[in-house]
């Protein structure tokens, strides 16, 4: 499907740009836990949030 070159060069970028977003993150650190405090409970409340709606799928299919 896809030839040797290709799947290089898809592997080249991914690791290229996993290390950037990395980077990127580690120097804006200090900016993320100051303005960024409470973001993990929203994050939270979105995976329960379709959580719950997944559950009710499947009670309400049987």
């Amino acid at each position: 499907m896809f030839s040797t070159g290709q799947l290089i060069f898809a592997a080249i970028f991914f690791f290229a740009f996993v290390v950037v977003i990395a980077y990127s993150y580690r120097k804006d650190i200090a900016l993320h836990k100051k303005y960024y405090k409470g973001s993990i409970f929203v994050l939270l409340g979105f995976i329960v949030f379709i959580f719950l709606l997944f559950v009710i799928k499947e009670f309400l299919k049987r």
